[in-house]
């Protein structure tokens, strides 16, 4: 694309957010502009379909943007190179994540803390993201993809891995400890993977007794629908469910540490201190992720090559996948391939 030119691309907008069986996503024809300095414009080979696009299409996430694209598992391959962008050419398979830029000048930014910034901004919230054909993304936060992976199996890593990872970080795991999972979607599957491979074992608690096969088939202790069945030194909550808060917490060893992973969780009931917090319990969030735990993680994806059981759709049926994901008929992962 030439400087200054434009592209028309096929995209996947959110129309008027409301339950995903009334038709919130409608897809139409958008031009694209060429990339700015420090930008790429990416031809989106594979998206992978996650609960956040669900939340925003729904209205649960307030939209920041009129008719804005969800996706931010993208991967893309490079048509255009803005002006300042260094180290990404014409044709190279690159990944553009949830985190989609930062000031780079607040006290958290500089502290490492970036996920924390007052000023970041997220692809498919702030800038239109994967649920189309192309998309214009910032070079400083995409990130290399390991290789021997498809589009479609690197897609997860992008988000569903690297927001697991940092969950994993703020459960405060043990070496050797006994971790609980609830819920058992696209985030908890691989994230569930990387803490065995480090030694740790793994309780599911899921209703889906097809996620539980999964739980089990892929080297979890216990997959079950009401609760673990030893005490728990770490906790990570991915269903948006906030009643399984207490629950979670009652089941946790003193000292345990529950991380809640998600974006968005429904009201979460009264805690009773003795119950629930004494004996040093710890009730934690997660707020997205820095660029370097994105990099930490798919390096160590890298090495281990957890499974990615995908549910693959064209992308032409993304109002269809998301369906799937709100009624519980994906088992792993949803993603959209290119059409």
């Amino acid at each position: 694309m030439a400087p200054g030119g434009v592209l028309t691309t096929s995209a996947w907008v959110v129309d008027r957010p409301g339950p995903v069986d009334d038709g919130p996503l409608r897809r139409v024809a958008r031009d694209v502009a060429a990339p700015g300095p420090y930008e790429l414009l990416l031809e989106v080979r594979a998206c992978g379909v996650c609960r956040t696009d669900l939340h925003l299409a729904e209205g649960d996430l307030a939209p920041r943007m009129p008719q804005c694209t969800p996706g931010h598992e993208v991967v893309g391959r490079v048509v255009a190179v803005g002006e300042s962008v260094e180290g990404v050419h014409a044709g190279e398979r690159v990944g553009a994540a949830w985190l989609a830029g930062t000031c780079g000048d607040c006290r958290y930014c500089r502290s490492g803390r970036e996920n924390l910034c007052p000023r970041s901004r997220y692809t498919g919230w702030d800038i239109h993201g994967g649920y189309a054909g192309h998309t214009v993304v910032d070079a400083r936060y995409i990130y290399e993809l390991p290789q021997g992976w498809t589009d479609e199996e690197a897609a997860p890593l992008l988000c569903a891995g690297i927001i697991g990872y940092r969950a994993l970080l703020r459960a405060d795991l043990p070496a050797g400890g006994r971790l609980g999972i609830y819920g058992f979607g696209a985030s908890a599957h691989l994230t569930a993977q990387l803490a065995i491979a480090r030694g740790a074992t793994v309780h599911v608690v899921t209703r889906s007794a097809e996620a539980r096969r999964l739980a089990l088939e892929l080297g979890a202790a216990s997959a079950a629908a009401d609760g673990p069945p030893e005490p728990l030194d770490s906790a990570i909550l991915f269903a948006p469910a906030g009643v399984l808060v207490p629950v979670a917490l009652m089941a946790l060893d003193r000292g345990g540490t529950l991380a809640v992973a998600g974006i968005h969780l429904t009201a979460v009931p009264g805690l009773d201190y003795a119950r629930h917090l004494y004996q040093e319990r710890t009730l934690r969030s997660v707020t997205a992720n820095t660029r370097d735990d994105g990099r930490a993680f798919i390096a160590e994806a890298a090495r281990l090559r957890p499974s990615v059981r995908l549910a693959r759709y064209p992308m032409r049926q993304a109002d269809r996948a998301l369906a799937d994901l709100a009624h519980g008929r994906i088992t792993g992962v949803g993603v959209l391939v290119a059409d």
